[in-house]
């Protein structure tokens, strides 16, 4: 296999979505990764539905398969001793092990940090939790809608302060995976200096925090308490969504030379002193909305849109996900990958967000694996122990 990470072994004793993003997104850069799973049940999302598609005795989680193309996968109980004796030997083999158990839970399982590394001294660990390994609430459990309210940012989203509003994807889970995957290369690239592994620790408070950006800043050093503005920035404006006369569009006059190209096609004078720069803008929000609303109301989403673009006015609409995946541009960028699944045949999914070069699909491999089926690798990856 090709890639900027054919040369690394990952183990994956994750489950749920935190940990199996972090190692989907090694595997798509060419490293092997290996999945460790219970028998009988596999990963936790192996039973998240519907929708379950495939033959009635064979079904597969769509929810699985989000998250483990780039896997093989081994059946090991970790409670027996031959599971624990194959899992030594695949450490001592492997380049990183990821885990998102709960704290304590791999060290009852005679897999501490200490006894890792004493096994593979090279060994870099990726630990992801639900609110860090330590501190006071370190040994709770995390589940994502569960970390945005705690994180703060369901406070930040939605119509209003009374109705706190969970994004629409498990972005905690996402982000922990992408901060945990990032802090495994940059250990590997540590590792080839000093020849030794150590251990990466993220959480899904953390990933969340990291990512309030300057709605953090609005209270660390204004003092602002951020509330929800619903679809409209709470700093620059316009800057949202409006409704034209069949389709809602967005908008986004991110400076005030755009405004001044701008007010015209609204029927205002870019020099109207409550409207002029971008602070007077945002302190007569309401008035300037509703302006643009009636604008807009009288002419259809696409006239807009074509009006706004000969303008040079960033803008776009709203799409629903089938939209999203036939959008030509979204083929375009390699963000689509077929797989020959073992069971369903062959299956679209959504790919890599990463291309390089000039490759025209998206991840750094020259072809990407199907998500396994639970152990479809089990005597694969014993036989290539024993080599």
């Amino acid at each position: 296999m090709t890639g900027p990470l054919s040369d690394v072994v990952v183990l994956d004793l994750s489950r749920a979505l935190a940990g199996p993003h972090a190692a989907m997104m090694l595997g798509d850069m060419g490293a092997r990764v290996i999945k460790v799973e219970q028998p009988g049940s596999g990963d936790d999302t192996r039973s998240w539905g519907p929708p379950f598609v495939g033959p009635e005795d064979r079904r597969e989680s769509t929810y699985f398969l989000s998250c483990n193309r780039n896997k093989e996968s081994i059946a090991l109980d970790l409670k027996s001793e031959t599971g624990r004796d194959v899992l030594g030997r695949l450490v001592g083999r492997a380049d990183v092990l990821v885990e998102n158990f709960r704290p304590g839970v791999l060290a009852r399982l005679g897999f501490s940090t200490e006894r890792l590394h004493e096994l593979n001294p090279a060994l870099v660990i990726l630990s992801i939790s639900g609110f860090g390994h330590d501190g006071p609430e370190g040994g709770r459990a995390g589940y994502d809608q569960i970390a945005q309210g705690e994180a703060g940012l369901m406070t930040l989203t939605g119509p209003s302060a009374e109705e706190p509003t969970r994004v629409g994807v498990p972005i905690g889970d996402l982000l922990a995976g992408m901060y945990g995957a990032y802090g495994v290369v940059s250990a590997l690239h540590e590792r080839a200096r000093t020849g030794r592994g150590r251990v990466v620790r993220t959480s899904l408070l953390a990933a969340i925090v990291g990512v309030h950006a300057f709605q953090g800043t609005r209270w660390t050093v204004a003092g602002e308490v951020p509330r929800p503005t619903g679809n409209h920035h709470p700093s620059i404006c316009p800057y949202g969504l409006f409704h034209t006369a069949d389709a809602p569009i967005q908008v986004a006059v991110g400076s005030d030379g755009l405004w001044r190209a701008f007010a015209p096609l609204v029927g205002l004078d870019p020099a109207d002193p409550r409207f002029a720069v971008n602070g007077d803008r945002v302190a007569h929000r309401r008035q300037l909305i509703d302006t643009i609303e009636a604008a807009f109301a009288a002419e259809p989403a696409e006239a807009w849109l074509a009006r706004l673009d000969q303008a040079g006015i960033p803008a776009g609409r709203v799409r629903t996900l089938d939209e999203v995946y036939e959008w030509p541009q979204t083929r375009s960028q390699g963000l689509l990958i077929d797989v020959e699944h073992p069971t369903l045949g062959v299956v679209t999914l959504p790919g890599p967000p990463l291309r390089l070069d000039d490759a025209p699909y998206a991840g750094g491999r020259d072809r990407h694996l199907p998500p396994p089926t639970l152990g479809e690798h089990t005597d694969t990856i014993l036989a290539w122990l024993e080599t």
